[in-house]
């Protein structure tokens, strides 16, 4: 198992913010973590596009917070990969493909308007397209 040492440093911070400005977006760092973890557990939910989310905000807020995500041992490697060139392992590919075809499947047996299940499944593809199309990391 790699060690914190091990992974490569983080990149520098921006120019720091105005006080205000750096609790809102602590705020959105949090509420975008929390959304990431609950997309982990939740089908339908993504959790990649809600870590990016929480490192972009606590890049610009919150340095410790911004380290703690980037060597985290489920979350760094994604963050990571991204900012290697926005590489997204195929695993993670696989992992999103399973879970929009999942909740395409959710969505077909609700009693959803026909429209939102056929924009949502659009939407889904639109997104699986886009993710299959990124390059994926060296081994």
């Amino acid at each position: 198992m790699a060690s914190p040492s091990d992974d490569p440093p983080a990149p520098q911070m921006p120019k720091v913010l105005p006080l205000p400005l750096r609790w809102l977006l602590k705020i959105f760092a949090g509420m975008c973590l929390i959304l990431g973890v609950v997309g982990v557990f939740v089908p339908g939910l993504p959790t990649t596009v809600f870590i990016l989310m929480a490192a972009w905000a606590a890049a610009r807020s919150s340095p410790a917070l911004f380290r703690w995500l980037w060597h985290h041992r489920l979350f760094g490697p994604m963050l990571r990969n991204w900012a290697n060139g926005g590489c997204v392992s195929r695993r993670s590919k696989w992992s999103a493909t399973l879970m929009m075809a999942l909740s395409s499947v959710i969505l077909v047996f609700t009693d959803a308007p026909r429209w939102a299940v056929v924009l949502a499944c659009i939407c889904m593809a639109c997104v699986l397209a886009w993710l299959w199309r990124r390059r994926e990391p060296a081994r």
